[in-house]
């Protein structure tokens, strides 16, 4: 039995403006988390599709239930941040072209490739994904706190998530194709599909969204982007768009290298993310969610009434 719980969550987003820098203390990391908000409408649309077309080729019912528990929360993360970025596209319509090209390199992922591809892909991506967030969510307290609060509480809600989900992919994936020798080889090509799509948000960020109101250059993030950048400032600085820091130069180096290391680790034989080590921020989230808190306030809700404790979690 699943031990996943979809959790349908309403972020407000609508209420009132959503600013694209919406932790101005850091705006690489707005800049960078709100790409990845783009990034998840595509995949997580993808993933959907595909376990709906393997659901037929899985033959242990315990793997179909984990699979549909997956694909639901997968949706639902999907939902909520294509309100974030509708809120994004309403100040600035020209995102619109951004997340169309988002969606449509997925979509042609979809069509232009096997199962077992996305499969793989599904699996190598998300077994980055614990490693990466733990490092995030280790450090709430500056980069999601001094944020707008329900930006900051989609991530942590969808963050969290996917590590109590962090086996489902390789679960499904092991059940279905069941080689690692094809998952591994596979992996530079998915992980070059992941960059360009990143790029392509990005890239949409600095056309569309003014510098004054992001205040770096969205492709700060990508090294080889950062060399012709300095390049450019020295002949010619007027053509610059915006400064260049890292989302994570903040954070300790030697957590930023644990990270590093554990994603190397996700892409290794017999990688197993049941045993990986979790975030304490996730334990304490889910505690809070099934006592009725409201999560998506995470920093004020003690501001505001309660909603009332779920009597049967979400999870069929």
């Amino acid at each position: 039995m699943t031990h996943l719980h979809p959790r349908k969550m309403d972020f407000g987003f609508e209420d009132e403006d959503v600013p694209f820098l919406w932790n101005p203390e850091n705006p690489a990391w707005s800049s960078m988390s709100n790409a990845v908000s783009f990034l998840a409408i595509g995949f997580e649309k993808m993933i959907v599709k595909l376990i709906l077309q393997t659901k037929p080729r899985i033959s242990d019912p315990a793997v179909v239930e984990e699979a549909v528990a997956f694909m639901r929360q997968e949706g639902h993360h999907s939902t909520a941040h294509r309100q974030h970025v509708k809120a994004l596209i309403k100040r600035y319509p020209g995102l619109q072209n951004t997340l169309d090209a988002v969606i449509g390199e997925f979509d042609l992922l979809t069509e232009a490739t096997s199962v077992e591809y996305r499969l793989a892909y599904t699996a190598d991506l998300e077994a980055t994904f614990t490693p990466v967030f733990k490092l995030m969510l280790d450090h709430d307290a500056t980069l999601f706190r001094p944020g707008d609060d329900r930006v900051a509480s989609l991530f942590l809600w969808h963050f969290v998530e996917e590590v109590e989900h962090r086996s489902s992919a390789l679960i499904i994936f092991n059940s279905v194709v069941g080689s690692e020798l094809y998952r591994m080889r596979m992996a530079p090509s998915i992980f070059a599909h992941v960059m360009k799509v990143i790029r392509i948000a990005c890239a949409g960020f600095n056309q569309h969204v003014p510098i004054g109101d992001r205040k770096v250059d969205a492709l700060s993030m990508f090294a080889m982007h950062r060399t012709k950048q300095k390049v450019l400032t020295f002949v010619a600085p007027y053509l610059t768009k915006g400064t260049m820091p890292r989302a994570f130069d903040g954070l300790p180096r030697g957590e930023q290298l644990t990270a590093l290391s554990g994603i190397i680790r996700s892409q290794m034989p017999k990688h197993d993310p049941t045993h990986e080590k979790l975030p304490a921020l996730a334990g304490r989230w889910f505690e809070r969610y099934d006592a009725g808190y409201d999560c998506t306030r995470w920093y004020t809700a003690d501001t505001r009434a309660p909603r009332p404790a779920p009597a049967v979690s979400e999870a069929n």
